[in-house]
């Protein structure tokens, strides 16, 4: 079930990783990379396709009052959205490192959408600074390791 039916979790940002789909990873080895991240992050049993590939799955950090729906994404879609961050990217200004990234980027045929969303508190607790964005970036550090691709933070037109 997506955090988006869930009116605990109030939806804040989306992050994506782009990479080779020929370096997709498994369901079972993006759970243990997750999983590998320690107590902080708990991450449900992922959903997979009809052959056993990644779908989906969920990773909560309830010290940070936050949550991340992850889902895998190929297709059309995927090269529509690299065009329009290939134009987004266009009107700034790169260091070296960025732009090999941003050629990078250009070569990729899938990605991972990272959805975050933060734990609603209660009405009285409405002050409580517990939300924490650090675990995103986090998670999105990591799947980008683990699948060789780019993080990228479209609202920031942040490369990672």
């Amino acid at each position: 079930m997506s955090l988006f039916e869930d009116d605990r979790y109030q939806y804040r940002e989306t992050c994506f990783v782009l990479f080779s789909s020929a370096h997709r990873p498994s369901a079972r080895k993006l759970a243990e990379v997750l999983r590998s991240l320690g107590d902080r992050y708990q991450v449900s049993a992922p959903e997979t396709s009809i052959d056993g590939d990644f779908d989906a799955l969920t990773v909560y950090c309830p010290d940070d009052r936050a949550a991340i729906d992850v889902s895998f994404v190929d297709g059309e879609e995927v090269q529509e959205q690299i065009d329009e961050l290939l134009e987004d990217f266009h009107q700034v200004t790169l260091s070296s490192q960025d732009q090999s990234k941003l050629e990078q980027i250009r070569r990729c045929d899938a990605r991972l959408d990272l959805f975050h969303f933060e734990e609603r508190g209660d009405d009285e607790d409405e002050e409580d600074p517990g939300f924490d964005p650090g675990a995103l970036l986090v998670v999105l550090e990591r799947l980008a390791k683990l699948t060789g691709g780019v993080g990228v933070d479209p609202q920031s037109l942040t490369l990672l």
